[in-house]
């Protein structure tokens, strides 16, 4: 079965989904699973050096006294699976363009699931912006990717359109929330669903292939 997962790397709700999806699928054992990576930016107009973070934050919502009763939500959310979140160490909000580069260009390699991971980690951990190079760099090669190779991509255009068509495909999905969740290119539901429901979801979409076949 294949899952896209529709996501933005700078999404903390997106981090939540991906460990929500991973329980799921410990619940079905049985169920063979492909999870592949689709693009979404959360804000397609974001400069390429990122913003300040806290300019960022209370433009979106309105106040820091706003920004600090969500982000505490989701920092209780993140505690529920495992993920301790370290807000105060992030002063930026970066570009996540090359970030999905990264991630598409370790496709190929098998790596795509590892680079999501170490991406949401050091981002959301340990507080490094993840829109520069010789972080994406550190990243990519501490998943056994080619490092002269993935430097000449990350400095070329390579994938960035795609990065764009994707993100344009999603919305004309009806997507405009993250993460979303597309189960055999036909089922979709959005939001960090708990497992028990994205289990479930994974029952249906099983059922109706079995139908069909």
């Amino acid at each position: 079965m294949d899952i896209q997962v529709i996501f933005d790397t700078i999404c903390p709700w997106c981090f939540i989904g991906k460990r929500r999806m991973e329980q799921a699928l410990a619940l079905r054992p049985h169920v063979d699973v492909r999870l592949i990576w689709r693009p979404f930016l959360l804000n397609r107009e974001m400069p390429a050096d990122g913003i300040d973070r806290t300019a960022y934050l209370v433009r979106k919502f309105g106040s820091e006294a706003r920004v600090r009763r969500i982000y505490g939500a989701i920092a209780q959310a993140g505690e529920s699976v495992d993920i301790d979140f370290a807000f105060d160490r992030i002063t930026r909000t970066p570009n996540s363009v090359d970030s999905h580069r990264l991630i598409q260009y370790g496709v190929s390699d098998d790596k795509a699931d590892q680079l999501v991971e170490a991406l949401f980690d050091e981002y959301f951990i340990s507080g490094r912006d993840v829109g520069r190079k010789d972080v994406l760099m550190e990243i990519g090669e501490a998943a056994g990717l080619d490092v002269d190779d993935l430097s000449r991509h990350l400095d070329s255009d390579d994938g960035i359109e795609f990065v764009y068509d994707e993100n344009t495909r999603a919305h004309r999905m009806g997507v405009n929330g993250v993460p979303t969740f597309v189960f055999n290119s036909k089922m979709v539901i959005s939001g960090a669903q708990e497992p028990q429901i994205l289990a479930r979801m994974i029952d249906a979409a099983e059922a109706t292939a079995e139908d069909a076949a």
